[in-house]
């Protein structure tokens, strides 16, 4: 049997978050250009083009995911997000156009991971994010997994390098799957043998009956 020290955690799902997953913990990191809607005393050190020791209510400057979130009140109007470009109206008509001509690693490489956080902040523009972000999975989804279904014993790394995280992943197990079916149909497929805690307790049974 193979064993791995490291087994993968799977990233959470949608607006979701796992902080065992090594992807969401590098998604919480991606930067978000912000505007401070009050005073922020002694924190001037966050923003770089400053030499301040306070940041003044107005300032526009990036934040990391993760404290952005954190600061984030609907109630109380501590600093207010602005979307990511890639998330505007101008990138959205192109996505509802043609998905497939966009290079999301290039634009991420969180696209999808990164546009539902989005949705955790207050804005208009929520619910045609969130149309976007699913029509282009969809409109996506068909093409990469017939590549990764017909490249077998291939190079894939022209086939992949366009994709984003999620559609990678995707791709991996597109992969996974076709090279099990190669190797069952060439009978080159592992036996089934029974599990530890079987041939365990047929063990402790024998033990028993001896006298």
């Amino acid at each position: 049997m193979d064993t791995q020290s490291y087994l993968p955690v799977q990233p959470g799902v949608g607006m979701e978050e796992n902080f065992l997953s090594l992807d969401d913990i590098l998604l919480s990191h991606e930067r978000l250009p912000i505007r401070t809607e009050c005073s922020f005393p002694r924190l001037g050190f966050l923003d770089k083009s400053s030499d301040s020791q306070d940041i003044p209510e107005g300032t526009k400057m990036e934040l990391p995911l993760w404290l952005s979130k954190g600061l984030y009140e609907k109630k109380r109007r501590v600093l207010s997000v602005e979307l990511p470009k890639v998330y505007r109206e101008g990138w959205r008509t192109v996505f509802n156009a043609d998905p497939n001509v966009v290079d999301l690693h290039k634009m991420g490489p969180y696209y999808y991971g990164l546009g539902s956080q989005m949705l955790h902040f207050d804005s208009p523009e929520n619910p045609e994010i969130a149309q976007t972000l699913l029509q282009t999975f969809m409109g996506r989804f068909r093409r990469n997994m017939d590549s990764s279904q017909n490249a077998y014993n291939e190079d894939t790394s022209a086939l992949v390098e366009r994709l984003d995280c999620l559609e990678k992943a995707l791709f991996s197990s597109g992969q996974s799957g076709l090279n099990s079916f190669q190797s069952w149909e060439k009978g080159r497929a592992s036996q089934l043998t029974a599990s530890s805690l079987v041939l365990n307790y047929r063990k402790r049974k024998i033990n028993d009956i001896q006298p």
